[in-house]
């Protein structure tokens, strides 16, 4: 199924019946008195958060969706029935807004969250509403009330605890696809990853954390090049994340402490606040460098980026290092969970620094 995290969709309430004018009329009965019943109400729209849903490819191209209108009253006091709403499904991690203001109207963070979109509009009353001791044959009604109308925008920010972001080839598909149930496309050429792959790490018993991993960022990425600018809001919901770099990169002349300060310079022009999240290093692919030059060329690393915080050398690949690695991850997101059990769009102050 292709990915789609963006969609811009019409939606209409139903408009409200309308009330009738009636009197009854019935053999030795004279003065019936009036008996038009009332409209009915008109259909809402509403948006229910679903976790098996996981894009917003279906609003993609139903881009039109209207609810019913209400039925008019009728005589013999019958009210017109009520029209049936309509329910939305979108993915854990929508937020709603309005296309032309900008206003957010919803963050749909739970499953079966449900959230009123457009209420329909309320039926109009009928003679039978106006009748009184002094108006004993009314012949006024109402029309039905207007439903709302809007124009949204559907923006998905996937539910992920910890991120995965870097350049591409950095080895963050093998990574998550070791630590996770993912199992994301892997090949040795650039931009493999295409879109954003989620996969939930279990540490122990009731001990998990779900990862993110989306395409691998290029110098530029926050004016439009490479694919990863398109997903880094994915990231924003993360309570950590994790900058992989690709310690013993092929090609000569390529300087993995500059492709590390490209990443973050790129993370700070996309979103000052998603950079001030908290970041830890992971030097990946470990295996390909000379076991006599492994500990100087960390060192050297560290010292060229001057880098404070937590740091881990580790091959995806081989395996090797996961396992103390991701209890830490699950130490420090469980406390993150604990201080604010629900995900939302707050950021935490930086842990470490950079360049």
């Amino acid at each position: 199924m292709k990915f789609v995290d963006e969609a811009t969709i019409d939606i209409a309430a139903g408009h409200g019946g309308a009330g009738c004018v009636s009197f009854r009329r019935e053999k030795f009965i004279p003065f019936g008195g009036p008996n038009g019943g009332d409209g009915g109400r008109g259909g809402s729209v509403w948006a229910l958060a679903d976790r098996n849903i996981n894009t917003l490819i279906d609003y993609r191209y139903a881009r039109r969706h209207e609810a019913k209108n209400g039925e008019p009253g009728r005589g013999s006091d019958q009210f017109g029935a009520a029209a049936d709403d309509i329910v939305l499904r979108m993915p854990v991690g929508t937020i709603v807004s309005d296309a032309e203001t900008g206003e957010v109207l919803a963050e749909l963070l739970e499953h079966d969250q449900k959230v009123l979109l457009v209420k329909g509009g309320d039926g109009g009353f009928g003679n039978l509403h106006f009748k009184s001791s002094t108006n004993r044959s009314p012949r006024q009604k109402t029309p039905g009330w207007p439903g709302e109308a809007r124009k949204l925008k559907l923006e998905l920010r996937v539910l992920a605890d910890v991120g995965l972001l870097g350049m591409p080839n950095a080895g963050k598909s093998t990574l998550i696809a070791a630590i996770s149930n993912a199992r994301p496309k892997i090949a040795d050429y650039p931009f493999t990853t295409l879109h954003p792959n989620l996969g939930v790490v279990r540490v122990g018993p009731e001990r998990s954390f779900v990862v993110a991993d989306i395409p691998g960022l290029i110098e530029g990425a926050s004016e439009g090049a490479g694919l990863g600018h398109q997903f880094l809001r994915h990231l924003q919901r993360t309570r950590l994340l994790l900058h992989v770099v690709d310690l013993a990169p092929f090609d000569e002349g390529v300087d993995p402490v500059k492709q590390a300060r490209a990443i973050v310079a790129e993370l700070k022009k996309y979103d000052p606040k998603l950079h001030a999240k908290p970041r830890w290093l992971v030097l990946n692919k470990l295996d390909m460098v000379p076991v006599d030059e492994r500990e100087a060329r960390i060192a050297e690393f560290v010292r060229r980026f001057r880098w404070k915080g937590p740091v881990f050398a580790i091959s995806a690949l081989a395996r090797d290092g996961l396992q103390p690695m991701m209890e830490k991850i699950w130490h420090h997101v469980a406390e993150q969970q604990r201080a604010a059990p629900l995900p939302d769009l707050r950021f935490d102050a930086a842990e470490g620094g950079d360049e």
